[in-house]
């Protein structure tokens, strides 16, 4: 008995016993599944998963809280410079200064931790910048707006000075980069000088 289509056209002959003995204008064809080849220089490691060992685990958890990072400080500029240079902003002379702050408001990040001094800038965050206290030879604060922001001056040993402009308890922060780098805790601070 002879399959045939919808249409009356005979199917081929090559079908199984299961696509005669149903009614079924299908052709079911024998296909043998194989494995997919993969042409791969990795070898295939296995995976064991034990707890017979818990002394390694707490080893290794009390190194990783020695080495661990702790943040002290992470933020952006303080938002009254932002502020201060909106209203000032209409001004047509002022205008550049604006844009800098909106640019430091939204595209700039301060991170200081235990370990090291972080800057990251750019549209995605993707320019970052980072030193060790071991490095800092000085730190210099200058305040803004009536000491309630200011900038941060570090100076690294092989004569480098970092920015750091309009950090929001920027003496705190200057404190704390002297104490890390173990240097005096003698801050040079300037007059304000606008904002």
């Amino acid at each position: 008995m002879a399959a045939t289509s919808a249409t009356g056209i005979p199917f081929p002959t090559t079908t199984t016993t299961a696509a005669t003995h149903h009614h079924s204008p299908y052709v079911i064809t024998k296909q043998f599944f194989t494995r997919p080849t993969y042409k791969s220089s990795r070898p295939l490691t296995k995976l064991h998963v034990s707890s017979s060992k818990p002394t390694t685990t707490t080893t290794t958890a009390t190194t990783t809280k020695k080495n661990e990072e702790t943040i002290f400080f992470d933020g952006g500029a303080h938002y009254g410079d932002l502020l201060a240079n909106l209203l000032l902003g209409f001004t047509l002379l002022w205008l550049p200064l604006t844009l800098a702050a909106v640019f430091r408001a939204f595209y700039l990040r301060y991170r200081f931790t235990n370990l090291r001094v972080t800057v990251i800038s750019g549209l995605t965050g993707q320019d970052r910048s980072d030193f060790s206290y071991n490095v800092i030879k000085d730190v210099q604060v200058v305040p803004r707006f009536i000491g309630e922001w200011g900038d941060v001056i570090i100076t690294l040993k092989d004569g480098t000075k970092v920015d750091l402009r309009s950090v929001p308890k920027f003496r705190e922060i200057a404190k704390y980069c002297l104490s890390m780098a173990e240097k005096p805790v003698v801050l040079k601070e300037s007059g304000a000088k606008g904002f």
